[in-house]
């Protein structure tokens, strides 16, 4: 299996517009950050946690020519606005892409996109297959994936693990029965908006705590903000089981 970082960013992304701070004025790649997604290559399928406003150049950037699945964490736009952008594979790849989502997520799916499930087609709109998650295990071709519940502020939201592979973005609590879930993980992607205390993200020290409590081997931080602090810098303030992710990191399992 081999996972690609799309992008590490939050809502906004980095740099954010009209912002002077020396994140956002960086020269360093690893400071230029898209919104949060992953891409997932199993042995026989190509999966994508999220598909966020950067969804086109994202696939562009990573080479993403075939897709089979869009996995979905919850609805906010950072998160959900790029669907349309499937149209491509649906006409070169003459397939229906799978997309799997609650319920609730559907229900935004189906507002800010009413066009692709309007009774009157025309052509060219996206075409998919759309899958509930209830909460139970499911398989996509030889893969289990394993959805858990996280606390985003209020907001119930999905976390996903594929074998040795645990997903969390967007998380501010994480029940001890979605971690019994994740325990065991080799490999943990985890948010870590920034320094500060925030209402509705794990920041820094929160995110450190949360890896050391999961016990991963190699645990990444995601959905970063600017307002973390340079991608070198804050590096080295890290053990090493713990890294900061950046877009078009790729590790294999």
């Amino acid at each position: 299996m081999k996972i690609t970082f799309l992008g590490t960013g939050t809502s906004q992304g980095i740099p954010v517009i009209g912002c002077k701070c020396v994140v956002c004025q960086s020269a360093d790649k690893k400071d230029k950050r898209l919104r949060v997604s992953v891409w997932i290559k199993t042995a026989d399928k190509s999966i994508v946690i999220d598909s966020g406003p950067d969804f086109r150049y994202q696939m562009l950037r990573a080479g993403v020519d075939d897709l089979d699945a869009i996995l979905y964490t919850h609805e906010h736009k950072d998160h959900i606005a790029g669907l349309d952008d499937i149209r491509p594979y649906n006409y070169i790849l003459k397939k229906r892409i799978d997309i799997y989502a609650t319920e609730r997520v559907q229900e935004a799916l189906r507002r800010e996109f009413q066009y692709i499930f309007a009774d009157t087609k025309y052509h060219g709109l996206p075409q998919i297959n759309l899958h509930s998650i209830t909460g139970e295990p499911f398989n996509i071709g030889e893969s289990t994936i394993i959805p858990f519940e996280v606390i985003h502020y209020r907001l119930p939201i999905l976390g996903y693990r594929i074998g040795d592979f645990t997903y969390i973005t967007d998380a501010k609590t994480i029940s001890e029965e979605s971690l019994e879930k994740i325990k065991g993980t080799k490999v943990l992607v985890l948010n870590a908006l920034q320094k500060e205390s925030h209402i509705s993200h794990l920041t820094f020290s929160e995110a450190i705590e949360m890896a050391n409590k999961i016990g991963a081997e190699m645990t990444y931080f995601t959905h970063i903000s600017h307002n973390l602090g340079l991608h070198e810098q804050v590096s080295k303030e890290l053990p090493g089981h713990i890294k900061l992710a950046y877009d078009g990191l790729t590790i294999e399992l």
